[in-house]
């Protein structure tokens, strides 16, 4: 397909305030950690930005509160060529924030939704002449259930193929593992959804992904399949998940192959986990493709 894909990311912006250390702190314990930075966030916004730099034309959907952190998460998706428009200005209440403890190549994450809280159903409603518009919806567990529950049926109407990514986990409606088209968790969140859902009638729909070990995904025929993951030169993990379902979808949506786009979103997050900070490591189209000359040897 030669036209750009349009991708509408509804989800969660946040600050990213990451402090590394040597040592995790137990229970009662201060430790004295190496750094501290901020860096702009939200597994909604980073997946907007990968998407972007994967090549999709973007919306997005979200809030952030009216405050310093809020202006500048909008700064951040204008600089990207992400259509902001949509972004809604709460002003009682603050912009999102994750806390992120990053040691030895890992992380812990606690997120304060903040004004995320306000991606409501009515908001979708408002903006569902700008939603229906692209060719594929991303979203996230950052907002509530019922905002990806109204979504999921907005789409199937229009039939526009819905991609959830499930993280942080919260159960599971009916209606939603119905209508979405695709769920992405990792292998925490796949063990969630078997207590809640019934997997053997949702597994054409799930692609697992599982780090180093690449990704899992049943064919039509019922046919099991591995994509590889990349080898990487790991400093941080912060942003793998969120930029391979953000080029996952753009790939998706241009190609409508799902092998071809899970093998491009694998190669997008093996070059974002050789950066610190969730956006900061999305690599451009440009790197992924290079990438994958690499392995193919061409």
């Amino acid at each position: 397909m030669g036209k750009t894909p349009r991708v509408c990311v509804i989800g969660s912006i946040n600050m990213d305030m990451v402090t590394s250390t040597n040592k995790v702190p137990g229970q009662g314990e201060t430790v004295l950690g190496e750094s501290f930075t901020t860096y702009p966030g939200g597994k909604g916004a980073n997946q907007a930005i990968a998407a972007a730099r994967s090549g999709a034309e973007v919306t997005m959907i979200g809030a952030v509160g009216k405050d310093d952190f809020g202006q500048s998460l909008i700064n951040r998706f204008q600089q990207e060529g992400i259509n902001k428009e949509a972004i809604e200005l709460i002003s009682h209440e603050s912009t999102g924030v994750a806390t992120i403890l990053l040691s030895d190549g890992d992380n812990r994450i606690i997120v304060a939704p903040g004004a995320n809280h306000h991606v409501t159903p009515e908001l979708i409603e408002k903006k569902k002449d700008m939603i229906c518009a692209n060719d594929i919806i991303l979203m996230q567990f950052e907002i509530p259930m019922e905002t990806i529950e109204y979504t999921t049926q907005l789409a199937a109407q229009h039939n526009i193929p819905v991609v959830i990514n499930p993280a942080p986990f919260q159960e599971i409606p009916g209606r939603v593992s119905e209508a979405a088209t695709f769920f992405t968790p990792n292998e925490l969140e796949l063990h969630a959804m078997k207590e809640t859902v019934n997997i053997e009638t949702m597994k054409e729909k799930i692609m697992v992904t599982k780090g180093k070990n690449g990704v899992d995904f049943t064919l039509s025929t019922g046919e099991k399949k591995t994509v590889h993951a990349y080898s990487a030169n790991v400093k941080d993990t912060t942003g793998a998940g969120d930029t391979f379902n953000g080029a996952f979808v753009t790939e998706f949506a241009k190609e409508q192959d799902v092998e071809k786009a899970i093998a491009f979103a694998n190669a997008a997050a093996s070059l974002a986990v050789e950066k610190i900070g969730a956006q900061e490591g999305i690599p451009m189209r440009e790197a992924v493709l290079e990438r994958m000359k690499e392995r193919n040897g061409s």
